[in-house]
C-alpha cells in the first residue's frame, strides 16, 4: 500500500512540475490565459498529492494501536491516563 501511495505521489508532483515547464515554455507563447490556467491547475496538484501519500491505508498501523511489546504499551497506556484490563495469563 505504501508504495502505491509513493508512486501515486511523485506522479502527481511530476505531473505539477510538467505543468508549470510546459506552461511556460511552449503554451504562453500561443496563449497566455491558457498558460495561467494550467499554472492554476499545477497550483493545485501538490497539497492533493500530499493528503493522497498521507492517508491511512486498511493496513497500516495507527499511533494508538497496540505495538505487541507489552511493557511498552503498558507504559504508554501510563501516560495516556488509560486503564487497560489485566490478563491473568499475561504473567
Amino acid at each position: 500500500m505504501y508504495s502505491r501511495r509513493r508512486h501515486l505521489y511523485f506522479a502527481m508532483m511530476g505531473l505539477c512540475i510538467g505543468l508549470f515547464v510546459l506552461a511556460w515554455a511552449v503554451v504562453r507563447l500561443w496563449s497566455v490565459p491558457a498558460a495561467v490556467a494550467m499554472c492554476i491547475v499545477a497550483m493545485v496538484i501538490p497539497p492533493v498529492a500530499a493528503i493522497v501519500a498521507n492517508r491511512r491505508g486498511p493496513d497500516d498501523r495507527w499511533w494508538d494501536d497496540p505495538s505487541g511489546d507489552a511493557k511498552s504499551d503498558e507504559w504508554w497506556d501510563e501516560l495516556d491516563g488509560k486503564k487497560r484490563p489485566q490478563d491473568p495469563y499475561d504473567r
